[in-house]
Order: C-alpha cells, then structure tokens, then sequence
C-alpha cells in the first residue's frame, strides 16, 4: 500500500532528524533514513510508517 502522496515531505527520522526516502520492496516496505551516519530503515505497516528507534532495522 503506497504512502499518501506529501507525507515523505513532512516526516524525518527520529534518531537524526534527516529526511527519509520510499525503500519499498515488495515483501519489505519501509523508509530508510537519508542520513550518512543513521541509515536506519523503518517498517511500514498497513500503510502506516512506524517511526520507532527499537522497531527500526540498523543498516547492513
């Protein structure tokens, strides 16, 4: 389920507040962190961003 168009505008990560991008797979969806030194991925649930630090996946 696509995001609703604007929200990638407005959200930023928790950790370091830098934007995030649309890394959707087809089994994954989930925004990852644009931050050089955060890179972390955040799942999408039900169409809804879960903008957790413990959710988060750390990036490989």
């Amino acid at each position: 389920m696509p995001l609703e168009a604007g929200l990638l505008d407005i959200l930023a990560c928790p950790a370091c507040h830098a934007p995030l991008k649309d890394a959707t797979a087809e089994e994954t969806p989930e925004l990852v962190c644009t931050g050089a030194d955060c890179g972390l991925a955040y799942p999408v649930r039900d169409g809804i961003p879960v903008l957790l630090v413990d959710e988060a996946r750390r990036p490989a």
